[in-house]
């Protein structure tokens, strides 16, 4: 029989306080699970509320010389109180460090597709650029890639205003419907679509 059962807390404290190893595993037995149940509730974990409630009665060990208890019940729950607000507070600065993490990689993956597709787009519109025929290009190249203008694209190649804009024209014409199916393909390539 368990003689220390019908101890008032405040005489269990005080034997505490003398290393008396069965008024503390009275104090256990009496506060365990209602210690268990408390934080349980708060954090939903079986493991880590086992783990605040050992830690709260392995401290109260260590230091049983020094603390100072009014209420043990009041002390006990304060004492899982804070142990719970630690662990959420942890919690959430890992969660924002993994959210941030996550988020940074994911700008890097967009960006690197993004880099992708603006370079596999490039390349396909030199590559349809050099299948027009030369004049067609080199009015292209003037106008767009040089940035001339009309009157002086016809100038620098001896050719008339109309001319420019008619190559021009044929050269925007054949791009635009090229470069809408390599778009397409591209997206496709990239599951963007």
């Amino acid at each position: 029989m368990n003689k220390f059962k019908d101890y008032s807390d405040q005489n269990l404290i005080d034997l505490l306080k003398q290393q008396d190893i069965a008024a503390f595993e009275e104090i256990y037995n009496r506060y365990w699970y209602k210690l268990y149940t408390a934080a349980y509730k708060r954090i939903q974990s079986r493991e880590a509320a086992e783990e605040f409630v050992q830690d709260i009665f392995t401290s109260l060990w260590i230091n049983r010389e020094l603390v100072h208890i009014k209420s043990l019940p009041a002390y006990l729950h304060t004492a899982v109180k804070y142990k719970v607000i630690n662990h959420l507070h942890h919690e959430g600065i890992r969660k924002q460090y993994i959210d941030r993490q996550l988020k940074t990689q994911s700008e890097i993956d967009n960006s690197t597709e993004e880099l992708v597709f603006v370079n596999d787009l490039h390349v396909s519109v030199e590559k349809e650029i050099s299948k027009l025929p030369p004049k067609c290009q080199q009015v292209f190249k003037l106008s767009r890639q040089e940035n001339l203008t009309m009157k002086q694209i016809a100038s620098q190649m001896g050719i008339s205003e109309k001319t420019v804009e008619h190559q021009l024209g044929k050269a925007l014409r054949v791009l635009k419907m090229n470069i809408k199916q390599l778009v397409v393909i591209i997206f496709t390539s990239l599951d963007l679509l």
